[in-house]
Formats: C-alpha cells, sequence, structure tokens
C-alpha cells in the first residue's frame, strides 16, 4: 500500500517518538492528541491563560515537523531561571499562536503549518478536561499530575477513571480520521494519563470500533511508577478495553530486548521493571502478538527506537 494512512492516539513522550519514526515511511498521518495534562509548564499556562494544556501537543507538532536544526533546538529549549524556569519556548510559542487564533484547533493547525509538519496533529476534543480518578479505597483525586503521586501514597488500585465533564465531545476532524484510517495505533505511553483519556472522548471508542483500519497496540518497554506496576501487557490491554470501551484490538506489537542492567537498577528505585508480554494471556483475547527488538540503544532511559518500531508496523500492516 503507498503511504498508508496511520491514526496515532494517545500523548507523551511515547507518541512523539512513534510519530518521528512513522513520517519517514508515509506522509498521511494524523496525531490525536490527549488534553487532559494538568502539570508542569503545560499546567501553569492552562492555569494563568485559561487555554489547552499544549505539552503533549508541542512534541507531537515537535515530532513531525521539517524544520531546521537551530529552529528545533529553540523550539526544545527550557528556561532556567527567572518566572519561566522550566518552561518551553515551544508552550510559548504555542500559547501566542492561541492568543491570535479563534481556537486551540486554530493554533495548533497554524503552528503545524508554520513549522511545515508531516501530518496532521489534533487536540481530541476542544473541551477544557480534567481527569478523576477513583481508587479502591474509595478515595478520589482530581487532577492528572496529582494520579501518580496518590497512587503511590495509598498504595492502592485505580477503580474507576474518567474525565470531568464526562463525555467530552470529540474534534469532528479526529473522527473523520479514524473513519478513513489505514492503520489505528495506540501506544506506547502512559496508560492511565497518555492513552485512556483519549478512549474517554465521546466519539472515539466508537469510531475506532466502527473503522475498518487494523488496530494495533503497542507496548511500554517499562512499568509505570504510580500506574502499572506488578502489569503485564494483558494487563494493560484490559484495562483500554474496560475503562475505555473499545471492543478489542487485532495485533499487539511488544518489545524483546533486554534493558541493560545499570538502567534496570535505575527504574527499580521507582519501582517499575520491564515489562514482558504474556503471549497465552494475549492470544486467548483474539490478538495476534509480535514481537522484536525494539530498544534505543545507549540511552540512559528505557525507550522504543523510533526507526526499529516504525519498520515492525510496516511489516506487520504492509
Amino acid at each position: 500500500m503507498r503511504d498508508p494512512k496511520i491514526v496515532c492516539i494517545g500523548g507523551g513522550t511515547g507518541m512523539s517518538t512513534l510519530l518521528s519514526g512513522l513520517k519517514l515511511y508515509t506522509p498521511n498521518i494524523t496525531a490525536i492528541v490527549t488534553v487532559a495534562d494538568d502539570g508542569g509548564g503545560s499546567g501553569v499556562l492552562r492555569n494563568e491563560l485559561g487555554m489547552p494544556p499544549p505539552g503533549d501537543i508541542r512534541n507531537c507538532i515537535l515530532a513531525l515537523a521539517n524544520i531546521e536544526p537551530t529552529m528545533s533546538k529553540l523550539l526544545n529549549y527550557r528556561f532556567e531561571e527567572g518566572s519561566l524556569k522550566g518552561q518551553s519556548f515551544g508552550n510559548l510559542f504555542l500559547a501566542a499562536m492561541n492568543g491570535i487564533s479563534s481556537s486551540f484547533k486554530e493554533a495548533v493547525a497554524k503552528t503545524s503549518d508554520v513549522l511545515n509538519i508531516t501530518g496532521r496533529v489534533y487536540p481530541v476534543t476542544s473541551e477544557n478536561v480534567h481527569l478523576l480518578a477513583e481508587f479502591e479505597d474509595s478515595s478520589v483525586v482530581l487532577g492528572e499530575s496529582k494520579i501518580v503521586a496518590a497512587k503511590k501514597e495509598n498504595g492502592c488500585k485505580i477503580k474507576d477513571i474518567k474525565l470531568i465533564p464526562e463525555n467530552p465531545p470529540a474534534l469532528p476532524e479526529a473522527i473523520e480520521a479514524i473513519r478513513n484510517a489505514d492503520m489505528i495505533i495506540l501506544g506506547p505511553g502512559s496508560l492511565y494519563t497518555s492513552i485512556l483519556p483519549n478512549l474517554l472522548v465521546k466519539g472515539i471508542p466508537e469510531a475506532i470500533d466502527n473503522a475498518t483500519a487494523e488496530k494495533l497496540y503497542i507496548a511500554n518497554v517499562m512499568t509505570q511508577e504510580g500506574e502499572t506496576e506488578g502489569f503485564t501487557v494483558s494487563d494493560h490491554i484490559n484495562v483500554l478495553l474496560h475503562y475505555g470501551g473499545i471492543k478489542g484490538f487485532d495485533m499487539c506489537l511488544s518489545n524483546t530486548g533486554l534493558v541493560s542492567p545499570q538502567v534496570l537498577e535505575k527504574y527499580a528505585l521507582e519501582g517499575a521493571s520491564q515489562l514482558f508480554a504474556d503471549r497465552e494471556a494475549i492470544e486467548a483475547m483474539s490478538i495476534k502478538l509480535y514481537e522484536a527488538p525494539l530498544l534505543l540503544s545507549g540511552s540512559s532511559l528505557a525507550r522504543h527506537n523510533p526507526r526499529l518500531t516504525a519498520r515492525e508496523i510496516f511489516k506487520l500492516f504492509f
């Protein structure tokens, strides 16, 4: 298939890593990105300017951008002192674009044009949404940035998760992209705070289920402190099926490359461990499991290699 239409749904570092690899294979990429973030520099701009959080959107735009290295370095620059300490210039750029646009959707589109991106980036909804989690001890916390800390503090599993307000409408362009996709990819990324929030938006699960595209879940390399300690790959999938309301995936892609002992030791301090696929449980869900070495070598973090991951995806589908 020539230049297949690929829709990626998620957020965070995992999403931007995936996009930077996929753009080497096709120009027809649509990124549908969560807007539930309320921490860090994005949270500050959200609170002070009343705009959706720009961080995940910025990362996806930069992953797909076709710009000079100096411009890329500038947009990724974080201020090191003063009232802007920790803030990304790319976030400020998107905030300024939002100020001269009629909507955040328009601001994202204009920024995408200025940076000459391959494909399209859409916020999953135009609504001002927050993530709410209820734990097994019946405690409740509101705010994506507070969920991990709350889970670590109370030691309970998440019992339920929802968006406030509930069932916000999806961006029509996002629904249309899913409907016309040849391939729909969820992950890699934080299960509860990057991927799942997209599936809590009205219209997204239904569009995924009704699409004729192949549906792929890309498993994370590691479990995540405060979200998925002790999880298997099938546990991740079950959460998406249960809370996200989708019927299932056609395929799952999981890494087999071994994380170095030095990197594992660092993650172990945070209660995280390498994630391996539990084949029998996954195939019992009528999902085809594919495994390959996908690690980014030489990194101090356990990350997917963008090129290797994209190559394996295209071997599966095309």
